[in-house]
């Protein structure tokens, strides 16, 4: 695949698909953390009251932060690597915190209806998916090195 071209689908699913299995560790690391502070009772309303929300924001923080921080780093999530592609700005730069954030806001929503704000990128002239416009960045594929 020539260098720089936008990411298919393919790749991103199986990106997203390696992942999950890493993200499954680290929430069931949180999880284990939170559990520790219920002394082991069921993190639900009845046990856990108004806490619930707070432990379901840390769901949300510890997958955001994944993406964020390793956009930030170096443009690339494990699954990414994996699959050589990378996320950057529009211009081809390394993506900033606005830039990452924005990018993972956006992505869930794209993702979350069937991925169907993904399979855009079938019908976007410059085969970007709908986060990938939104949020001004795109995924590239790299060279075999």
């Amino acid at each position: 695949m020539i260098d720089g071209a936008s990411a298919g689908f393919g790749r991103r699913i199986a990106a997203l698909v390696y992942d999950a299995f890493l993200l499954a560790a680290l929430l069931m690391i949180f999880t284990g953390g939170a559990l520790f502070f219920t002394h082991g009772a069921a993190i639900v309303p009845a046990t856990a009251g108004a806490w619930v929300y707070v432990y379901r924001a840390g769901l949300v923080l510890v997958i955001g932060g994944y993406y964020v921080l390793n956009w930030l780093r170096s443009g690339q999530t494990l699954g990414m690597r994996a699959w050589r592609i990378r996320a950057v700005t529009a211009g081809g730069k390394a993506l900033d915190g606005q830039a990452a954030v924005l990018r993972a806001c956006f992505g869930l929503l794209a993702w979350a209806p069937a991925a169907l704000g993904v399979l855009w990128l079938y019908l976007d002239p410059d085969h970007l998916a709908l986060h990938d416009r939104l949020s001004k960045t795109r995924v590239i594929c790299l060279a075999r090195s």
